[in-house]
């Protein structure tokens, strides 16, 4: 019976990420999942970008790609229609797969190609120096927002939802455990799953946040986290600031894969037939 070190390059560790850096929990609840499942090393696939999170394939004993910025569910698509067997995971960051990514994450969710995302969303650009992402709040501050942030960020399940993914949930690495449920579920679903997994960044949005150490990170991520059911019970001025946790949408859905085959079965009798 396989467990989770065994999906894990312990020799590549200690990691590169900072201290205190949530990603190292997003790591284990994915490995949680996939000893869960029993997943084959050899049949699975941890493709990432460009970013801190997308590290994360060094440490995974899978195999692994690693792609441009913003561009991993781009190869993560070729990969899964080349070899329809695979179980493809792919690892984003906020940046990585919403802002600079974020037309391939809409057209992917479009498509229902049979691949588990996994989006690590620290609230801005942690490896290049902190500035904002698509994600960061309005009013936070960051290496490019100084005086406050004046845009909105995007609610990426409800932006993934939108696009027509069948499996959307957030979870977030104050609740590992809750996390690697929800991974595992993704996982285990036919068609484009999507998991939002909402982090800490102590060295830049902890730090301009006034967040002074991880401990008040997770602090604050846990003060402001709520369940979805939760907050069906509360007003909209309540919810300002919220972090919304759970599962968003699960449905079944006929993948791309399933339906490009039919077709493709039809185009040939219909060669034959002429």
């Amino acid at each position: 019976m396989r467990t989770y070190r065994d999906y894990l390059v312990e020799k590549r560790f200690p990691t590169i990420w900072c201290g205190g850096c949530g990603n190292g929990i997003v790591l284990k609840a994915i490995a949680l999942a996939f000893a869960d499942l029993g997943l084959d090393r050899k049949k699975t696939v941890a493709v990432s970008g460009i970013g801190c999170w997308g590290w994360a394939d060094d440490y995974l004993n899978v195999n692994g790609f690693h792609g441009t910025h913003g561009r991993a569910l781009a190869f993560a698509t070729g990969i899964k229609l080349a070899n329809p067997e695979l179980t493809v995971v792919v690892l984003m960051g906020d940046g990585d797969g919403a802002t600079i990514g974020g037309n391939h994450l809409i057209h992917a969710a479009r498509r229902n190609v049979d691949l588990t995302a996994v989006v690590v969303n620290n609230l801005n650009y942690g490896m290049t120096g902190g500035q904002y992402s698509g994600t960061t709040p309005q009013g936070s501050y960051t290496s490019t927002s100084p005086y406050g942030h004046v845009e909105d960020g995007f609610d990426l399940c409800a932006l993934a939802a939108a696009a027509g993914a069948p499996y959307v949930a957030r979870g977030s690495v104050a609740e590992g455990g809750k996390l690697r449920e929800l991974v595992r579920t993704g996982l285990s679903r036919k068609g484009f799953s999507f998991v939002e997994a909402i982090s800490v960044c102590p060295t830049h949005f902890g730090r301009r946040n006034k967040k002074k150490n991880p401990t008040e990170m997770f602090r604050w991520l846990r003060e402001n986290a709520l369940s979805i059911e939760g907050a069906k019970r509360l007003s909209e001025e309540e919810l300002k600031g919220k972090f919304l946790l759970g599962t968003v949408r699960d449905r079944p859905s006929e993948d791309y894969g399933t339906r490009y085959g039919r077709v493709t079965a039809s185009a040939g009798e219909m060669e034959e037939l002429s």
